[in-house]
């Protein structure tokens, strides 16, 4: 028999290792840091004009209009972001995370912004009050209230912004699914609020860049956490 015939000793461990070769715990862990990598510097690459314009801006309240308008490239990139780690692959032999995630931006960018835009807006509307309290004359609980309805609002975000990275839905069927699954997927709401928590943590304790250079991990949490908003959308809001 030929040494190099299909079934010899040798052939069968050159198969076993081809076929082997990128599907190991360790070629995973390996094309995770490679995707989080390029997704990351992407993402900032994406959003560098906004982030280079809130640099520009000091910590005046009179700068938010201008700082929300600088936030805007953060919903395309982040949205791309997503869209690249959900359909990122675990075998190291076919890692293409770039391609990805300019799809996931040219299929997305203007679908977040129809949805970012009007919540920045709002969300500005919010921040706005809340600095000039004093001047609005309007009892304390007011102040608590309009913090609630903040934090309710980024939360809805957060949902709307995986239903629109993964999903194509119109503007207005995006609005009304992640109202619904702000009540109905409590564990992803409470799952994003951790994040949330996480991320002004980090912005109050250390700077403002770190959540915007540890986007890829944390935007990799809110798409795993997020697991049963996807799950139910493909099944009963998909044909």
């Amino acid at each position: 028999m030929s040494p190099t015939s299909p079934s010899s000793p040798t052939s069968a461990v050159r198969t076993v290792s081809t076929t082997g070769f990128g599907t190991g715990p360790l070629s995973r862990a390996a094309a995770l840091l490679h995707t989080l990598l390029v997704v990351e510097a992407l993402f900032l690459a994406t959003a560098a004009p906004g982030f280079v314009g809130l640099l520009l801006l000091g910590p005046d309240p009179a700068n938010l209009s201008l700082a929300a308008v600088c936030l805007l490239p953060l919903g395309p990139a982040a949205s791309a972001a997503l869209y690249a780690l959900h359909h990122r692959s675990s075998d190291l032999t076919d890692l293409h995370p770039a391609r990805f995630y300019l799809r996931g931006w040219r299929l997305n960018a203007l679908p977040a912004l129809r949805i970012e835009a009007p919540l920045l807006a709002w969300l500005t509307v919010i921040v706005f009050t809340l600095t000039h309290f004093t001047a609005t004359g309007l009892p304390g609980w007011w102040a608590v209230l309009l913090g609630g309805v903040g934090v309710a609002s980024l939360l809805w975000g957060a949902h709307a912004l995986v239903l629109t990275s993964l999903f194509t839905f119109r503007a207005r069927d995006t609005v009304r699914l992640a109202a619904y699954f702000l009540l109905r997927r409590g564990s992803a709401t409470a799952a994003a609020a951790s994040l949330l928590v996480l991320t002004g943590g980090l912005t109050a304790l250390f700077t403002e860049a770190l959540p915007a250079l540890l986007a890829a991990p944390l935007l990799l949490s809110l798409l795993r956490s997020s697991r049963p908003v996807i799950v139910e959308t493909q099944e009963n809001f998909t044909a």
